[in-house]
């Protein structure tokens, strides 16, 4: 079945929902419709092969949740069903609706109480790969919120893509099992080689706290080596929706054998595609690529760090009649950068405020565990960030600590503006991963009234100190 079918049938499901809805009259009794999407939380165990079944919590009996299709602009009911003992919030990542449907606490979106329900309507948008999942605080419960299986691809169609792919494949980075650690080795984040242009003269030499680590990977649900293989023929053309769904860490991904053609950053397409080696993924960020298959044989796509691929994060792609052992190829070294996808010159207006906002660190700074500050100080921010609405902003992160933050916007999009001094245009995004001791630069226009949460997608540094709330006038 090609991509044109699947949406083809998507269509007409959705066509077959809104029919079934049933309306009465103003003097009848109401009866409640049937939601066009529902999602349940309740316990679900994940089978990540045959020797290794973990007991998490999901949605709908799955870890991850099913994709959910939807089309740009067509208002949708989901009902959220919570079947835990503790109040559930479901964040719609990369959309832009109301802060009351979008699923944070800070925002003032109601929770989904224990053993409650509750239904929101909402309209997506925009276009392009979105995702779901919980914003449940989690602080020392790694239990809670996103170390959990709650989490989902959204794809938001708009009716214009020509669909010309013969697969069409969502796959979503993630890490199992979390634990709290004094040490953490993070080879796989090559951000530590940039210019380091927000480096302190002097740096704070006290003990860290306690950080979250994990030793348990999957692409999906399935380890690398368990469950079928993505089948192949030679001569296919592949759409692959990338979602980094990890509560703890950055990811670089490589297709042995193969190179990936970058079209779509957190689900908007990039001025410029780029075929390259190997992509890096921050927590939360999404990347949509073709894969031209030209190169039989058995392959791994997973991460470049080999003992993080080799405890489970990848796949194997086995082309038709190839019957061999997996192989893999470490991609060239090559450092991430943005600026590749962008366009020589921005069309966009020209921002009309700045905003400096200088990220640090207190090591140990809340007890066990590190606090996070954005200018000075830990969330909240008591009105400090108000937009005027229609006003064009400029957001400059400065990044005082030796981590590399995936920082995310609720609510708005952002066009990139410049990466450690290297300026760009075009890029649309709505999570950015600011380099170890760098600069990011953003603009975006203040279109979305109401209360917007700022953070970064790490949960534990979120909890900790690591956001704030953007409010308009």
């Amino acid at each position: 079945m090609n991509r044109r079918e699947i949406l083809k049938l998507g269509g007409m499901a959705l066509a077959q929902a809104g029919a079934s809805r049933i309306l009465f009259g103003a003097q009848a009794a109401a009866v409640e419709s049937k939601a066009d999407y529902t999602l349940r939380i309740a316990p679900v165990t994940v089978e990540l092969d045959r020797s290794h079944i973990l007991s998490t919590i999901g949605y709908n009996g799955i870890a991850p949740g099913p994709v959910l299709r939807m089309r740009e602009g067509r208002p949708v009911t989901v009902e959220v069903i919570n079947d835990t003992d503790t109040p559930e919030l479901v964040h719609w990542h990369g959309m832009l609706i109301p802060p009351e449907v979008d699923g944070t606490e800070e925002e003032g979106a109601p929770v989904v109480a224990p053993r409650g329900k509750r239904r929101f309507n909402l309209t997506p948008g925009p276009a392009g790969s979105r995702w779901y999942h919980s914003h449940a605080m989690a602080m020392d419960d790694l239990h809670k919120g996103a170390y959990t299986g709650q989490f989902g691809f959204v794809y938001v169609e708009n009716g214009r893509d020509p669909g010309q792919y013969d697969q069409e494949l969502f796959l979503a980075l993630r890490d199992w099992e979390p634990f709290f650690t004094g040490t953490m080795d993070d080879e796989d984040d090559d951000t530590h080689d940039g210019p380091l242009l927000e480096k302190p003269a002097t740096l704070n030499t006290d003990p860290d706290g306690l950080e979250v680590g994990s030793m348990t990977y999957s692409i999906n649900d399935k380890a690398l080596g368990s469950g079928e293989p993505i089948r192949v023929r030679q001569g296919q053309r592949l759409l692959i929706h990338f979602l980094n769904a990890s509560a703890i860490e950055n990811r670089r991904i490589a297709f042995a054998g193969h190179r990936m053609k970058v079209i779509a950053l957190d689900g908007n397409p990039v001025p410029t595609p780029q075929l390259l080696d190997s992509i890096f993924v921050g927590a939360g960020e999404r990347i949509d690529v073709e894969v031209e298959m030209k190169n039989p044989g058995v392959w791994v796509l997973g991460s470049t760090e080999k003992t993080v691929r080799e405890s489970g994060l990848g796949v194997v792609v086995e082309y038709a009649d190839q019957h061999r052992p997996p192989q893999w190829v470490d991609p060239p070294k090559a450092r991430w950068d943005y600026t590749i996808f962008g366009a020589a010159g921005s069309s966009s207006p020209a921002p009309q405020q700045t905003i400096e906002l200088i990220f640090e660190k207190i090591p140990g700074g809340a007890g066990k565990f590190n606090l996070w500050l954005v200018n000075g100080k830990p969330y909240p921010h008591e009105r400090e960030f108000v937009l005027q609405q229609g006003a064009r902003y400029r957001l400059v992160m400065r990044n005082r600590t030796d981590d590399a933050h995936p920082m995310h916007l609720h609510r708005h999009l952002w066009e990139l503006a410049e990466i450690n001094g290297k300026k760009t245009a075009g890029i649309i995004k709505d999570t950015v991963v600011v380099p170890y001791y760098g600069r990011a630069v953003v603009d975006f226009t203040a279109d979305q009234p109401g209360l917007a949460l700022f953070h970064c997608h790490i949960q534990q540094h979120m909890d900790y100190g690591f956001k704030a709330l953007f409010r308009y006038a």
